[in-house]
């Protein structure tokens, strides 16, 4: 049985952004993500370097995470767009950590606008946290069912 949890495509689409560590993040590689995004892609050589190197990270995701019915690349799409409001956590069935983010969302927006303090700078914190644990998170709800 094929397991195909992560997708090559999105891994290559993210990787023409790839000197922010985004395909990194994606495939489950935060460390070397954070150094990708810290040195611009670690100087440029390894985004270069990793445009051979996705196909073997992509069969290491799909070893690594479980598959089921919450689809990765749905949940890290969602993650980029819309995760300021918590969107990928309702896709995940966590409705409650969902309902939080979005609530906490609201609120950020209101300190925001009272203290001059960007929108996204106060929200930064939360979403380190999901492009650390996304894909756990979703092998969680996976396991869940």
């Amino acid at each position: 049985m094929e397991r195909d949890t992560h997708s090559k495509l999105v891994g290559y689409l993210l990787w023409l952004f790839g000197f922010t560590g985004s395909h990194r993040f994606y495939y489950g590689k935060q460390i070397t993500g954070v150094i990708w995004f810290c040195t611009f892609g670690f100087f440029l050589i390894g985004w270069i370097i990793d445009l051979f190197l996705i196909p073997g990270m992509d069969r290491k995701a799909d070893q690594k995470y479980e598959p089921g019915k919450h689809d990765y690349t749905v949940s890290w799409i969602l993650l980029t767009f819309l995760g300021l409001f918590g969107i990928h956590r309702f896709y995940l069935g966590n409705w409650v950590m969902g309902l939080i983010h979005l609530m906490a969302a609201c609120g950020l927006s209101l300190a925001s606008a009272l203290t001059g303090i960007p929108f996204v700078v106060l929200l930064l914190p939360v979403q380190l946290y999901d492009l650390f644990t996304l894909n756990g998170q979703v092998a969680a709800a996976n396991k869940r069912g």
